[in-house]
């Protein structure tokens, strides 16, 4: 079974018309394909574990409902991705699923489609059982044991020593967990199980250096501790040497199946000599008789096994130290191949010289022109005070001077076409029978300026108005001496209408502005109401029968 399968297909389009990206990103990492879930999806998925506005419960559930799935390759897959995300991801989603009530139960999970899903559904079932835990162990101590801070002033080597008790033992469950899952380098035979055996491994090196540091604080505190407290603690260290044995194996194991002999670890065991140490102090406790054992010979069989012991935690932090390096070199190289591939594009694009400041910009002719731009709530400014004009359409205009030139001496105009100059054309004349004087109504006169109609182009365009140079002498239009202007709203519209000569210039200055009073409804000088008449009612004759 090869390539996205139809179901695959379907199932990430439903997603899609929901709008579910992450939904659609579960599906497509968890694919029939028989390989391990694609990087692009298990970054996209670890980016949303950073994002706070993305549902964790939802992701979570996503992945849990892929387990349900009936073949071995899906559920394998979900098991992967959701152990790249606990490793990788952001803290939330391992909080998550410890506080969950139930987690994997693939305890009986078989795939009987073929010889290979028998095979591979004994894994399913051990891998999901160390995931489940894998979120215990969060649940119980509040923290990952892979991601603990190591050293001297680690959490393991700082802990009390009750608390050190307690916690040991989880920390052996999960591994005894992680160790179970008990793989062959012969049936490491697809990719999928490979990719599980990889974070398996990870996790066994991270897991065991925390392990280690706790073993160790045990040591130095052993000779101090209470009866009760050194056969817990007895038991505790012949728990370590076994799985110290078993983390051997599974160490060759990942040798034999090509990992670089730089990424595996040097275990060093302690020796011998301090398991009789141990025994001999917990049983001179108890009021058994022992050999003679002097302070000194139990300090230095103490000194000689931290001194292993911390030499194996050396070489685990050396490994984890080696990865992350790694790691951080191949997101450089990932950076620097986007960089120099935003610059190839940057390169091909071509360079312009626009500023941001000119604008609008207008082409003409194949060349770039730009213009200022223009403030069209700007405060009108001129040299002649007296040109400027009270209406306030005009004051939106700034550059706006109205003059008066012939039409033989208008500039030509460029056409917005690119480059085509039509010829002056006549304009009609007004007609002699509308005689209208504006400016002698609102009595604003301007002494330079004078308004012509034939500042208009063929098409009807308003021409660029210039402004009258001051040698030039201008037909100024006079008031008459016996016209009042006044400013009042009401005496220029009367005004206004008294000047507008229309017909063979007669003029009309009878305008009546008073309002007229109420109508009344009448039909005439001669009209008379109509008299509805009147029906006289008489009373009822009787009528005698005989």
């Amino acid at each position: 079974m090869s390539g996205q399968s139809l179901t695959d297909r379907i199932t990430a389009a439903q997603h899609s018309v929901t709008g579910s990206a992450v939904s659609k990103t579960v599906c497509k990492a968890t694919t029939h394909e028989v390989m391990g879930p694609k990087k692009k999806h298990l970054d996209y998925l670890i980016q949303c574990t950073n994002e706070m506005n993305v549902n964790i419960p939802q992701l979570a559930d996503s992945l849990f409902e892929r387990t349900t799935n009936s073949s071995w390759v899906v559920v394998f897959k979900s098991l992967i991705t959701t152990h790249h995300l606990m490793v990788y991801g952001n803290e939330r989603f391992i909080q998550y699923l410890a506080s969950r009530n139930t987690l994997f139960n693939l305890s009986n999970f078989l795939d009987k489609s073929g010889l290979q899903g028998y095979d591979m559904s004994t894994f399913i079932r051990r891998y999901s059982r160390y995931l489940n835990e894998k979120a215990v162990s969060y649940r119980q101590v509040a923290f990952d044991f892979t991601k603990v801070k190591r050293g001297a002033d680690g959490v393991m080597r700082t802990m009390s020593t009750e608390k050190l008790l307690k916690t040991v033992p989880i920390i052996q469950n999960q591994m005894d967990a992680l160790l179970d899952f008990n793989v062959n380098s012969n049936e490491l035979t697809n990719g999928v199980i490979n990719a599980a055996f990889m974070l398996l491994f990870k996790d066994a090196i991270r897991l065991f250096a925390a392990y280690n540091e706790g073993i160790i604080n045990l040591l130095e505190k052993y000779f101090d501790m209470k009866k009760n407290q050194c056969k817990e603690g007895l038991d505790i260290y012949k728990k370590f040497l076994t799985r110290m044995t078993r983390i051997s194996e599974f160490l060759k194991v990942a040798e034999q199946v090509g990992i670089d002999r730089g990424d595996i670890p040097d275990l060093s065991q302690a020796p011998s000599s301090l398991l009789d140490a141990l025994e001999q102090h917990l049983a001179s406790l108890e009021g058994k008789k022992i050999k003679d054992s002097t302070a000194a010979s139990r300090a230095t069989t103490l000194s000689n096994a931290v001194s292993s012991l911390a030499s194996t935690g050396l070489s685990l932090t050396k490994v984890d130290e080696r990865e992350k390096q790694a790691a951080l070199e191949e997101e450089q190289a990932r950076l620097k191949a986007l960089k120099e591939q935003r610059l190839k594009e940057l390169a091909k694009k071509p360079h312009t010289s626009l500023t941001t400041a000119a604008s609008p910009v207008s082409t003409a002719a194949g060349s770039i022109m730009t213009t200022p731009a223009i403030d069209i709530f700007s405060t009108p400014s001129s040299s002649n005070s007296t040109s400027k004009l009270p209406n306030d359409l005009l004051d939106l205009q700034p550059t706006f001077h109205p003059s008066v030139h012939p039409i033989a001496a208008a500039p030509p105009v460029g056409s917005t076409w690119g480059g085509f100059t039509p010829s002056p054309v006549a304009q009609p004349q007004p007609s002699a029978g509308l005689n209208v004087d504006f400016e002698s109504v609102f009595g604003n006169k301007s002494s330079n300026v004078v308004l012509d109609s034939g500042g208009f182009d063929e098409l009807g365009g308003l021409l660029k108005p210039t402004v009258a140079s001051q040698n030039q002498s201008l037909p100024v239009a006079k008031v008459p001496p016996n016209k009042l202007v006044s400013d009042d709203l009401d005496s220029s519209l009367a005004n206004l209408v008294g000047n507008l000569g229309i017909g063979n210039g007669t003029t009309k200055n009878d305008v009546n502005w008073t309002q007229p009073g109420e109508k009344k409804l009448t039909g005439g000088s001669n009209w008379q109401p109509k008299i509805a008449p009147t029906t006289a009612w008489s009373a009822p004759t009787l009528i005698q029968f005989m």
